[in-house]
């Protein structure tokens, strides 16, 4: 960034791709070539923090043959690698049995847990509160409760009660004749039941005749060759 004497800035921006991007095919394999043969000395690395030790990595226990995992695996079973004692920073805490060991159990000793509970059950030692119960009364002063009626400024006021309305007389209506239906014609109900059985007698004579036709048509089909 340079100023100048009219107090404008002037940004300096390469937005160029860089020079490894434009250089020669030829020049980039003696390049790669040169960084094989004669790699670039770096310093030694210093570490300020302790160096802690995790073992394989997945990349290497990825690229091994599959036969050094068999192998391994079988040394693992027969001669395990004795780990250091664990340095414990925290203080442990008794949690009683895990969940999976409590799941690993044969059903019936988990039954006779339950059966012993039941008759004798576990004392538990006595329950230490750190903190004080509570005062829940008004004279205590811990619960800032108004009372309603401090509240109101105004006599009480008894409003009445609203009037019952009044007992309409019942009125008794002859009851209703149910309609008489309509006699009917014995002729005409034989004549629609006819019409009926002909209508699904038609239906099902055009139902026929179609799978008739579609068979005779896939016939013809099969010794002209089409299907």
């Amino acid at each position: 960034m340079q100023l100048d004497s009219g107090a404008q800035y002037e940004y300096s921006i390469d937005l160029l791709p860089p020079d490894c991007l434009t250089q020669p095919l030829w020049r980039s394999l003696l390049s790669n070539i040169r960084h094989v043969v004669a790699p670039e000395r770096f310093p030694p690395l210093v570490l300020t923090s302790r160096p802690m030790t995790v073992g394989m990595l997945i990349g290497d226990a990825v690229s091994l043959p599959w036969y050094r995992t068999v192998f391994t695996n079988l040394g693992n079973v027969i001669n395990p690698e004795v780990l250091p004692p664990l340095e414990l920073e925290s203080r442990p805490v008794d949690v009683g049995e895990l969940v999976s060991d409590e799941l690993s159990h044969p059903w019936w000793q988990s039954l006779i847990r339950s059966l012993a509970d039941t008759v004798s059950p576990e004392r538990l030692p006595r329950l230490e509160l750190t903190s004080a119960p509570m005062d829940a009364s008004l004279d205590a002063g811990n619960v800032h409760v108004v009372r309603w009626s401090s509240v109101i400024s105004t006599p009480k006021v008894f409003l009445p009660d609203k009037p019952k309305p009044a007992v309409q007389p019942v009125i008794l209506r002859p009851a209703s004749a149910a309609p008489v239906s309509p006699a009917v014609n014995p002729l005409h109900a034989e004549a629609s039941r006819i019409q009926g059985r002909l209508s699904r007698s038609r239906i099902r004579e055009f139902a026929l005749v179609s799978v008739a036709l579609a068979q005779l048509v896939y016939l013809v089909g099969s010794f002209a060759g089409v299907w």
